[in-house]
C-alpha cells in the first residue's frame, strides 16, 4: 500500500495567514475610549452641540481666572445677543476661588488657567480647554535696562541666582523680584514652565504680593523691579515694559511660556452649561477668540 504524501509545508504557512487574516477581520472593536495601558478613560472628552434655540430666562454665572475676562466678555455678549432673554453673569475672582465656588455650587462654570489635579477630577470637575495665554516678563517703563533675556537668565532671576542689573546688561541696581501668591494660577505655572516646579527665590529682594493682580503687581516694578503677567493684560498697561525672551516675543508661537485656558463645569453639566458650552465651543466662535 503506497502511503500518501503529505501537503509542502507552503500550504501550512498559507493556512496560518489566512485563519490570522479571518481572526483579525472578525474580532470585536476596541472602544474609543481606551488610555495607553489598556484601561478605560474615565473622563473621555466630551463635545457639546450648538443649540438652535434656549429657554428665555437661562442663567449662567462664570467666575474665575483674570486671564480670561476678554474670553468671557466676548463669550457673554455673543450669547446674549444670539439667545433673546439669557444671562450671562461673569465675575474675575481668581482660578482657586472660582473652582471653589463651582464645587459649592455658587457658580456653573469655573473659568480656569491651570490644569486640573487628579483630586479635582476625583470630585467630578471636567474641563473644556478654551485657548492659550502667553506668560510675560515684565519691568517698569522706567527701568534702566532695555534688553531681552534668555530663559536661562529668567529661570536664575527667579531663582536668586542673579540678583543685579549689571549682569545682564544692565545698571549695578539690585534686581527686586515682585512674585504672585503661590496660590495663583499664574503663579503656579510660572513656577512649571520657568523653574521646571524648582522653588523661588528667596531673600529681602523677593516681594510676593498678597492679592493675584496685574495692575498692582506693574505698580510694584517702579525702576528696579521684574515680574510676569498674563500677556493680555501686561500688553495693555503703558507703565510696564515686555521683555523678550530668546529674542521672541509672547504673541510668537515660539514663545516657551505659554498654558492653556479652560472652562471647567461639575459633572453631569446642567442644561444651561451645554446650551453654554455648546455656544462657547463651536467652531465659528471658538475661532473668534
Amino acid at each position: 500500500m503506497r502511503k500518501r504524501k503529505k501537503p509542502p509545508p507552503i500550504v501550512f504557512i498559507l493556512l496560518f495567514f489566512l485563519l490570522v487574516a479571518a481572526w483579525w477581520y472578525l474580532k470585536p472593536p476596541y472602544p474609543d475610549n481606551l488610555t495607553d495601558q489598556g484601561n478605560i478613560d474615565p473622563n473621555p472628552p466630551v463635545s457639546f452641540p450648538l443649540q438652535q434655540s434656549i429657554p428665555p430666562g437661562t442663567e449662567i454665572r462664570i467666575d474665575g481666572s483674570t486671564s480670561m475676562v476678554t474670553i468671557n466678555k466676548k463669550l457673554r455678549l455673543g450669547f446674549e445677543g444670539r439667545y433673546p432673554k439669557t444671562k450671562v453673569v461673569t465675575l474675575a475672582n481668581g482660578s482657586e476661588i472660582g473652582i471653589e465656588k463651582l464645587i459649592n455650587g455658587e457658580i456653573d462654570i469655573a473659568a480656569y488657567s491651570c490644569d486640573l489635579t487628579d483630586e479635582q477630577n476625583k470630585q467630578g470637575l471636567r474641563a473644556i480647554k478654551m485657548g492659550d495665554d502667553a506668560i510675560a516678563i515684565v519691568v517698569g517703563r522706567n527701568n534702566s535696562f532695555k534688553g531681552g533675556l534668555t530663559d536661562t537668565q529668567v529661570a536664575d532671576i527667579f531663582k536668586g541666582k542673579i540678583t543685579r542689573w549689571s549682569q545682564v546688561g544692565g545698571s549695578s541696581d539690585a534686581i527686586r523680584v515682585v512674585n504672585r501668591p503661590d496660590w495663583s494660577c499664574t503663579h503656579k505655572s510660572f513656577k512649571k514652565l520657568v523653574l521646571s516646579d524648582s522653588d523661588f527665590g528667596t531673600g529681602a529682594n523677593f516681594i510676593t504680593l498678597k492679592k493675584d493682580e496685574t495692575t498692582g503687581l506693574i505698580r510694584e516694578l517702579n525702576n528696579d523691579g521684574i515680574g510676569y503677567a498674563t500677556y493680555e493684560h501686561a500688553n495693555l498697561e503703558s507703565t510696564a515694559r515686555i521683555v523678550t525672551i530668546n529674542n521672541t516675543n509672547p504673541g510668537a508661537s515660539q514663545y516657551p511660556y505659554q498654558r492653556r485656558l479652560f472652562y471647567v463645569y461639575k459633572n453631569p453639566p446642567n442644561d444651561a452649561v451645554k446650551a453654554f458650552l455648546g455656544y462657547a465651543t463651536s467652531p465659528q466662535i471658538k475661532q473668534g477668540l
